[in-house]
């Protein structure tokens, strides 16, 4: 059932606030009720999806919060679903507050607003509703009946007391899509503990590999610059949820069936060790720090410069030959112990006592010059800020600005644009990151409320 074939509840049948006596715990309707009629299309005034997104037609309900589970629920977002994104009232999602930096308005001062929130959170509804009160959880129990999948991630099991869990919505829509997002998982002995992005590089053993090593200048162990291990579970979340929306509705084998999704951090963190794993797992060593430098291959790190420094990613012999013979050294490739990569990882020290003064006799852009039409891969140490005037990611138009029309002052958002190409059905820009609550009315009036209805909720402190 679409999101606006809706039950109309007005008051020549009963009150929204009888609706929730008939059924407080679970919002279902008594069978023995005649269903009310539904409200014309006419009369809705409706947030559509993009028609040509690949996910138009599916609701999904976000009740996520911060990074990993709104990175997923964005990703479907921007293909074409309709994500309505639950938030507390007045509060909000924590990373709303995550700042500076925040927002600006268009007087160019800073608002309430973080930065933060609008990494994830493009091309939604933001709803408040206070799962606390019997009210609003019954109106998310309803939403669930209607919605293809539920994203959350609240500790394990804590969203059961408010009936809003995998068994408790999937009894009342047994084709939903459930997935949980949590540090650790929903069992093991750590099933209980929160999780976060950072803890989790220390223990699955990013940390360990990422930085200098130890007796360096800056040795240590060092965390990522970006929560990157949130955003691989929310990654990882998006495959599991088209994985299992796929299940649902494949027209040869679909099982008609929804199904939950245990999605973990932790188990995030570990799967995206590659080929640190692999070699730990190969050789029961287990890989240290070693800054910038890549434990299989050589020449692949960067370099002083002239003026700063450059990049070097040379991953085969022949653009090691290549790049030998641009320097005019053709001899080091000859070199038995410089012609293979095998042989360049093990003698690696004397590579770079041949490299590092030839590094130094060009500026960076000069070493670019010389390279680039030679297939040999380098490029800039750039800032945040000289990666968005790199002339490349301009023609790319990774930069999105969105207008935002929610009366707060801010009338544009800057995001930046979703990597995924597709010729046939393309990610859209649809919304900005929305204010908070800037869609409750009207996905409560979607549902059949009449503004007495939402008036009343307001008061109660429900929405």
């Amino acid at each position: 059932m679409s999101w606006y074939r809706l039950i109309c509840i007005g008051f020549e049948y009963f009150s929204f606030q009888n609706l929730f006596k008939y059924s407080a715990n679970s919002f279902c309707f008594d069978s023995s009720l005649p269903p009310p009629p539904l409200l014309a299309s006419s009369d809705m005034n409706a947030f559509t999806p993009t028609p040509t997104g690949a996910l138009a037609g599916i609701k999904v309900l976000d009740l996520s919060r911060v990074l990993a589970g709104p990175w997923a629920t964005q990703m479907l977002a921007d293909l074409g679903a309709d994500v309505i994104k639950v938030e507390r009232p007045v509060a909000g999602d924590d990373t709303r507050h995550w700042g500076p930096p925040f927002l600006k308005d268009d007087a160019g001062n800073d608002t309430r607003e973080a930065s933060y929130f609008t990494a994830c959170n493009r091309n939604k509804r933001s709803i408040t509703v206070d799962m606390a009160h019997p009210e609003g959880r019954a109106l998310l129990q309803r939403m669930a009946q209607e919605a293809d999948v539920v994203v959350e991630n609240f500790k394990t099991g804590g969203l059961a007391q408010y009936g809003l869990d995998y068994d408790s919505l999937k009894a009342l829509n047994p084709r939903l899509v459930y997935c949980s997002i949590t540090g650790f998982g929903q069992d093991g002995p750590y099933a209980e503990r929160a999780g976060y992005d950072l803890m989790v590089q220390a223990m699955c053993g990013l940390m360990s590999i990422t930085g200098h090593a130890d007796g360096e200048p800056g040795g240590g162990p060092l965390k990522v610059g970006v929560a990157v291990i949130d955003v691989f579970t929310g990654l990882y979340a998006s495959n599991a949820i088209l994985a299992a929306l796929n299940a649902r509705d494949n027209a040869r084998n679909g099982t008609g069936r929804g199904q939950y999704i245990d999605m973990a951090l932790l188990d995030v963190g570990m799967a995206v060790l590659a080929n640190q794993a692999a070699g730990f797992l190969a050789t029961d060593k287990a890989p240290g720090r070693a800054g910038n430098i890549h434990p299989s291959l050589a020449p692949y790190q960067d370099f002083p410069t002239q003026d700063g420094n450059v990049l070097l990613a040379i991953g085969n012999d022949g653009q090691f030959a290549r790049f030998c013979a641009a320097i005019g050294q053709d001899d080091w490739a000859q070199d038995a112990r410089f012609a293979t990569n095998t042989a360049r990882v093990q003698n690696r020290a004397a590579l770079l006592d041949l490299m590092k003064p030839q590094m130094l006799r060009r500026t960076t852009a000069d070493w670019i010059a010389l390279l680039e039409d030679k297939a040999v891969p380098c490029g800039p140490i750039n800032t945040v800020a000289q990666a968005f005037e790199d002339p490349q990611v301009q023609a790319r138009g990774i930069l999105k600005t969105l207008p935002r029309n929610a009366g707060d002052g801010i009338s544009a958002v800057a995001t930046v644009a979703n990597p995924m190409r597709l010729s046939g059905t393309p990610v859209t820009y649809r919304s900005a990151p929305p204010a908070l609550g800037q869609h409750t009315e009207e996905v409560l009036r979607e549902f059949g409320l009449d503004t007495d209805s939402i008036t009343a909720l307001h008061q109660q402190g429900v929405v």
